[in-house]
Order: C-alpha cells, then structure tokens, then sequence
C-alpha cells in the first residue's frame, strides 16, 4: 500500500451513450453527456487514485463538489476525467478535477472526500431504517 500524499493523480473515462446522457439521467432533455455522468466520472477518477493508498476497510464518500461544465459532448464521444489531490486535512481530501472530450476541456472545478471505515459507515446509514 502506498502512501496517501498531495499530488496523486487519477483518471477514469466513459464513452457517451444514451445511458448517460441529459435526457436519460433526467437533467435536461437533450442527448448529450449529462453533468450529473460527467461529475460521477470526476469523482471515479478522484476515487480511483487514493483507493490504493487506504487500509483495509477504508473508503472515501464525496462530500463536496464545486464544478463547472463548460463544453456538450456528443453521443459517440469518448470522455476522460482527471484528478489531481491538491490537499489532505486529516480525513478530508481536496481534489481538483477536469473532464474532457478528446482535447477539448468541457468540465473542471474541486472536489472533496472524506475518508471513513466502510463498515461502521454503512452501519450508521443502515441505522436509520429503524
């Protein structure tokens, strides 16, 4: 396992189809890559770098996100998202992430993580069905 440090990098990419699009999501009525796919694939490749740096028995759950979608992506598409840790403050991890379709940069902003212990977190949400 290595060590969780500032500037970890990651990245994690999706081809446009009708599945994830504004239209089929429900954020708009058009078909093309929806802001709500384009922020799961931020938070996939934010996920993806620190994943390996974790304990057994440790996750992140996003907590926070501050995006801008800048660019629509058409059905047929390739899109890449990168991620970039940027700070640690105990369990908190701060992201900055990008997404783009070929070169073009269509999204970008800052995310956050919050690192937990995957059991004791879902048995708190369990808890709240009784």
């Amino acid at each position: 396992m290595s060590e969780l440090k500032v500037g970890l990098k990651g990245s994690a990419q999706v081809e446009v189809v009708h599945e994830n699009t504004a239209a089929a999501v429900g954020s708009g009525a058009l078909e093309v890559f929806a802001t709500p796919s384009m922020i799961a694939l931020m938070e996939k490749a934010a996920l993806a770098s620190v994943q390996p740096c974790l304990e057994e028995g440790q996750g992140t759950v996003g907590v926070k996100l501050d995006v801008s979608h800048l660019a629509a992506t058409p059905v047929g598409m390739s899109v890449r998202a990168e991620s970039e840790l940027t700070e640690i403050d105990r369990r908190m991890l701060t992201f900055r992430v990008s997404a783009y379709a070929g070169d073009e940069l269509i999204g970008e902003g800052t995310h956050q993580r919050c690192v937990v212990f995957n059991q004791r977190f879902m048995e708190k949400a369990q808890a709240k069905r009784k």
